[in-house]
């Protein structure tokens, strides 16, 4: 167990050290002058008062004067060493809170960066998601990131130059103590490191519950979902979700306290049982003359400086080690292992042909084909329309084109060339892609569009607003396209309709101009006027690009070359529109005859 704490301990030593030297490396320097100025005014603390005692003492049998000078000058050397220590440590601590910001930030970057890169599966995976929340809770609550290990570092630092100075002070004079102190912090270094272990097995106990917890109390107070809760009078489950997992936190809580209450009062015990060896010793040794009165005066600090320092250092150990067992969190998330094998090469020419053979594909952690035996082509400037009923494997089908998951069996080839070959940068370049389930951002519109606040491209982003029939949406927009979307940040931001988001969502996609563009029920939130539209400027939208087109609406289909029907997890059937239409008892003509009846009197 020893040897496994060690392998987590050492490396995320050196791993955040690393980077405080390389980051901010003037924050050491300032670490060790804080280290000694407080280590200077603590042993002062100790030594001077002895002085000023055995001088006030002495007036009766001396020069009074003489006595009172030099306790006077003793005490202004004193006052001299806490002030300039404690300037010292105002200037360290507003540094040190400089520093903690900027290393919060600092890794809450590198966190959403890794989340961002990381393979997609993982984004649907509860065991990378309760990675990232342990990384992020490790990382912040329960270490306190780089600067609570560094402070950690620093305390034992601190701790071992003023526990050298008492230990020399009580070896002189009251050397019994030491054993004492040794003793009983042996002791309570014991019952600290039990107290630990409890910590950490509530740590893991509660990274799911704490994720369950913030998606709930977010849910509560986020007011997109204001009309959801209301209209389907969901506030009592939601209240009733909330108290469960909070008692159930607070239950965790509670044994955790019970666990470390037996622990703690055995640390009570030993406490009071080294201060009452300790003064009955110095005691003794005074009342025998053994020591002076300041002696007297120096061993009680000394000794409770040494217990304390001794207790500092291995508190900063046990701190060090176990911060670090919770900061590891964070290096196991950024050395999660990708779930996709990469490849490097680049995807070339202005042609692709895209082929899925023998594809077969089940989602992770799942026995439940998906898609099976998938076998189809799609030429160069083919127009592709993808259709079936809901659950058919038409959006998985999309994913793994754009290889947000590996098939299990098969493969897919652009160009004759197995796409794991490719860079996924590289890859991706190929497609412009508007899922079902899309995002705008709270940034401007031009932002959303084309992920720039620059306007040296305004004259592509209007020719494509105006293909997706945005264009006078725009006009309407008080600052046009530098209108924020939403409120969350901006006031005066605008909370663009559902058909509008959709339209800034393809003409995001049209904007990127790959050479396929992949649309998945791209008309669901438009009116029928608008979708004919789409429809209609359907060629001059996606022009001599390759297209993928998944709609439920079969009427866009008559736009499209062929069209490929979903049924049973694989391809059922395959053709143009007059062909399946004309099939009898073909799952196509079905479907088309079902809508039909609506449009027809």
């Amino acid at each position: 167990m020893r040897e496994k704490k060690e392998r987590k301990v050492l490396p995320t030593l050196k791993f955040m050290f690393g980077i405080l030297v390389r980051e901010k490396p003037w924050f050491v320097v300032i670490y060790v002058i804080m280290g000694l100025a407080n280590a200077a005014s603590t042993t002062a603390g100790i030594v001077v008062p002895k002085f000023i005692i055995d001088e006030l003492v002495a007036m009766t049998g001396g020069d009074v004067q003489a006595h009172i000078t030099n306790a006077i000058i003793w005490a202004a050397a004193f006052m001299a060493v806490l002030s300039v220590s404690s300037v010292i440590a105002a200037a360290g601590n507003y540094f040190q809170d400089i520093l903690r910001e900027w290393f919060i930030e600092y890794i809450d970057i590198r966190l959403a960066e890794r989340a961002m890169e990381m393979d997609f599966q993982h984004t649907e995976d509860p065991d990378a998601l309760d990675k990232l929340n342990k990384a992020q809770e490790g990382m912040s609550w329960y270490s306190g990131g780089i600067v609570g290990i560094t402070d950690s570092a620093y305390y034992i630092f601190v701790n071992s130059v003023t526990a050298l100075t008492s230990a020399g002070i009580i070896i002189f004079t009251c050397p019994w103590l030491l054993p004492v102190q040794i003793i009983s912090l042996v002791l309570i270094a014991l019952f600290q490191s039990k107290i630990n272990g409890i910590e950490q097995k509530s740590f893991a106990e509660l990274s799911t519950l704490n994720r369950i917890f913030f998606y709930l109390f977010e849910g509560l107070s986020d007011f997109r979902f204001g009309k959801d809760i209301r209209l389907y009078h969901s506030a009592d489950m939601m209240n009733w979700k909330a108290r469960h997992y909070t008692e159930e936190m607070c239950g965790i809580w509670k044994e955790q306290s019970h666990e470390e209450r037996r622990y703690q009062w055995r640390m009570d015990i030993t406490n009071s049982l080294r201060d009452g060896i300790s003064y009955f010793y110095i005691g003794w040794l005074a009342l025998t003359g053994a020591v002076s009165i300041g002696d007297f005066s120096m061993c009680i600090g000394a000794a409770g400086t040494l217990y304390f320092s001794l207790n500092g250092i291995i508190d900063g150990f046990q701190g060090i080690f176990n911060k670090c067992r919770y900061a590891h969190r964070y290096i196991e998330f950024m050395d999660y292992p990708a779930a996709m094998q990469k490849g490097t090469r680049k995807v070339t020419g202005d042609s692709h042909m895209i082929e899925f053979r023998n594809v077969s594909f089940r989602y992770p952690r799942s026995d439940k084909w998906v898609l099976r035996d998938i076998n189809i082509t799609i030429k160069q400037g083919e127009h592709l329309s993808v259709v079936g009923l809901n659950g058919a494997g038409k959006t998985t089908f999309i994913k793994l084109l754009c290889r947000l998951y590996d098939v299990t069996e098969g493969e897919i080839l652009i160009d004759g060339v197995n796409i794991r070959e490719y860079s996924d940068e590289e890859y991706r370049k190929l497609f412009a892609v508007v899922f079902q389930d899309f995002s705008l951002f709270a940034f401007t519109l031009r932002e959303n569009i084309a992920f720039s606040d620059s306007k040296d491209n305004d004259e592509t982003i209007n020719d494509v607003i105006k293909k997706c029939g945005l264009a006078e949406d725009v006009k309407k927009l008080s600052t046009g396209l530098d209108t924020v979307i939403f409120k969350s940040f901006d006031e005066n931001g605008t909370d663009l309709s559902g058909g509008q988001r959709q339209k800034a969502a393809i003409a995001r996609a049209l904007y990127k101009d790959a050479p396929v563009v992949i649309l998945d029920e791209p008309t669901a939130a438009l009116d029928p006027v608008a979708e004919y539209d789409i429809y209609r400027q359907f060629d001059t939208l996606v022009g001599g690009k390759t297209a993928v087109y998944i709609s439920h609406r079969l009427s866009s289909c008559k736009f499209c070359d062929r069209i490929a029907v979903f049924a049973d997890c694989t391809i059922k059937e395959y053709g143009t529109h007059d062909e399946l239409v004309g099939r009898p008892d073909g799952i196509y003509a079905e479907m088309f005859a079902a809508q039909a009846q609506y449009y027809i009197g």
